[in-house]
C-alpha cells in the first residue's frame, strides 16, 4: 500500500512540474520579440538611419582613417575606443581603422611628435585633436580653469577655432585646407588662404613674438597669420621640427622658427618670428611642394627640379664640398638617371624622391631600403621595383607619393599600395612586428591609401575604401 502511495504521489508531482513548465515556455513565447521600450510611431519617421555603407567612390563621404604605432600618448586615439574592463592597446602593430572617422567627416591628417589632428567637414567644429598637449598644440583644453590637460586620449574639438574676433573677416564659406604638425605646434591651413598656428612658440615657429608670462613659449590661443608679407594667399603649409614653411599662390617660399642649421634661408643660423622670404637657387622657379620632418628641408619646383637647406650633416643635401649646415636654398645636382622629380621627402637623416616614371631613389644615412648593410651613400641610389611587387602584385609598380618619418620611410603606389621600411619604433611601420625593416614591405591597409602623415613612433593614413 506504501508503494502504491509514493508512486500516485510521484506522478502527481511529475504533472504539476510539466504544467509550469508549459506555462513558463508559453509566456516566454508571447514575449518573444517584443520590445523593452516600444518605439512611438508617431516619431519613428524623425529616427536616425545610420549608413554602413561606403558611400559614394571617390568623395570625402568614403574617406576611412587608419592608424598604427605607439597608441600610449594618445596620439592614435584609440585610448577609449574599447568599452569594459579590457584596457586599450597601448602599441599597434598593424593598421587599425579609428572609429573617429566612422563618425565624422575627415578630409585631413597631421602627425606630430605625440600628437594628431584631424580636419573635418562639420558646421560645428572643424578642427579635432588627441595626444600630447603639453603647449596647447591642439587647442586649451581644461577640467577648470588654470589646469590644462597635459594628455588627451581621444579626439576632442578645438573649440577656440576659429577665433571669435575672426568672424568678421573670415568668409562664410571658409574651412580647413590642411595641416602641418611639428614637434609641439601645429599649422591650421584655410581655403580662404590664412593660417592659423597652435602650441610652441619657444623660436617663433608660430609667427609670434613670445610674451614673458607663466608660459612665455606657448599660444593658448591660436594665432592667425592672414597672408603672406608681400600680400599673396597661402595654398600650402609644412612643419619641421621646430620651424615652420609657407608656400604661397606665386609658387614663393616663406618660413619663422628655429633657424640653427639655416632653415631661414637668410645665409645665417639666426632664428626668427617673423615671416622670412627665401629665395637662393629656385629663384625664378615656382614651388609646388615642400618637405622636413626634423631640420632638413626640401623644395620640389613645377618643373621637377628639387632644391635642399638646411641640416647636412649625413650629405643630406649632395653637397660636393661637405659642410654641417646649408643656410641658402641650393639646387640639388641628381644623377642623370633620376629624371624629373615628382615627389619629395626630407626624413631625420635621409632624403627620397620618387620621378614620374614612378621610380625611387634613396641617399643619406639609415635603413635607406637598399638592405641592413646599405646605411649610408652620398649618392641617390634606386631601390629596385622588384621591391615594390614588381612581377608580383602588379607588371610594372608605379609609386606615386613618398613620405618620411625621422628614421622611416613610406612609399604610395598608383593603385593605393602602401611600403613602408626604416626603423620600426613601436611598431610604426605597420607590419605586425616590432623588427626593424631594411627593405620595403607591403603594409595591409584595408583601403586604397591616399595619403599618410608620419609621426616619430605612430602613423595616420587616410584611405579611401576599395570599389
Amino acid at each position: 500500500m506504501p508503494v502504491a502511495v509514493n508512486s500516485t504521489f510521484s506522478l502527481e508531482l511529475h504533472k504539476i512540474f510539466l504544467k509550469c513548465h508549459r506555462e513558463i515556455f508559453l509566456r516566454s513565447l508571447r514575449n518573444y520579440g517584443k520590445r523593452r521600450y516600444p518605439v512611438n510611431i508617431e516619431e519613428a519617421d524623425d529616427l536616425p538611419v545610420h549608413n554602413y555603407s561606403p558611400g559614394e567612390y571617390g568623395t570625402h563621404k568614403a574617406l576611412r582613417v587608419y592608424g598604427w604605432g605607439n597608441g600610449e600618448h594618445g596620439g592614435l586615439g584609440n585610448q577609449i575606443q574599447i568599452q569594459g574592463k579590457r584596457s586599450p592597446p597601448r602599441m599597434l602593430h598593424r593598421p587599425s581603422r579609428l572609429h573617429f572617422a566612422e563618425t565624422h567627416k575627415v578630409t585631413d591628417i597631421a602627425c606630430g611628435y605625440g600628437f594628431s589632428a584631424f580636419a573635418v567637414d562639420s558646421k560645428e567644429h572643424q578642427l579635432f585633436g588627441t595626444g600630447i598637449n603639453t603647449d596647447s598644440q591642439i587647442g586649451y583644453h581644461a577640467v577648470r580653469r588654470g589646469h590644462p590637460l597635459g594628455l588627451l586620449l581621444a579626439p576632442v574639438p578645438i573649440s577656440r577655432f576659429p577665433p571669435v574676433h575672426s568672424g568678421k573677416s573670415r568668409q562664410a564659406s571658409d574651412h580647413v585646407a590642411g595641416l602641418s604638425a611639428g614637434r609641439a605646434h601645429l599649422l591650421v591651413l584655410m581655403a580662404s588662404g590664412s593660417v592659423y598656428t597652435f602650441g610652441s612658440n619657444h623660436y617663433g615657429q608660430c609667427g609670434h613674438p613670445s610674451k614673458e608670462t607663466k608660459e612665455p613659449g606657448s599660444l593658448h590661443i591660436p594665432h592667425c597669420i592672414p597672408k603672406a608679407p608681400d600680400g599673396s594667399k597661402f595654398v600650402k603649409v609644412e612643419c619641421g621640427q621646430d620651424h615652420s614653411l609657407f608656400l604661397t599662390e606665386k609658387g614663393e617660399v616663406w618660413g619663422c622658427g628655429w633657424g640653427a642649421d639655416g632653415q631661414m634661408g637668410q645665409g645665417d643660423t639666426l632664428s626668427s618670428w617673423k615671416l622670412q622670404h627665401l629665395t637662393g637657387d629656385f629663384k625664378g622657379n615656382k614651388i609646388v611642394k615642400l618637405s622636413s620632418t626634423a631640420d632638413t628641408i626640401l623644395a620640389l619646383s613645377e618643373d621637377g627640379e628639387v632644391f635642399g637647406w638646411g641640416n647636412n650633416e649625413y650629405g643630406q643635401l649632395l653637397t660636393i664640398n661637405p659642410t654641417p649646415q646649408i643656410s641658402i636654398p641650393k639646387k640639388l645636382k641628381l644623377p642623370p638617371n633620376v629624371g624629373r622629380v615628382k615627389d619629395v621627402a626630407a626624413g631625420g637623416s635621409f632624403c627620397l624622391v620618387t620621378n614620374v616614371s614612378g621610380e625611387v631613389f634613396v641617399w643619406g644615412y639609415g635603413l635607406l631600403g637598399l638592405g641592413p648593410s646599405a646605411d649610408y651613400s652620398q649618392k641617390p641610389l634606386q631601390i629596385p621595383p622588384t621591391l615594390f611587387g614588381a612581377g608580383v602584385f602588379q607588371e610594372t609598380p608605379k609609386v606615386e607619393k613618398v613620405a618620411a618619418g625621422l628614421s622611416y620611410s613610406v612609399a604610395i603606389l598608383s593603385n593605393g599600395d602602401m611600403y613602408s621600411w626604416g626603423h620600426n619604433t613601436q611598431g610604426c611601420l605597420g607590419l605586425g612586428h616590432r623588427k626593424d625593416q631594411p627593405f620595403p614591405l607591403k603594409v595591409a591597409v584595408g583601403a586604397e591609401v591616399i595619403k599618410v602623415s608620419c609621426g616619430v613612433d605612430h602613423l595616420l593614413a587616410l584611405c579611401r575604401p576599395f570599389a
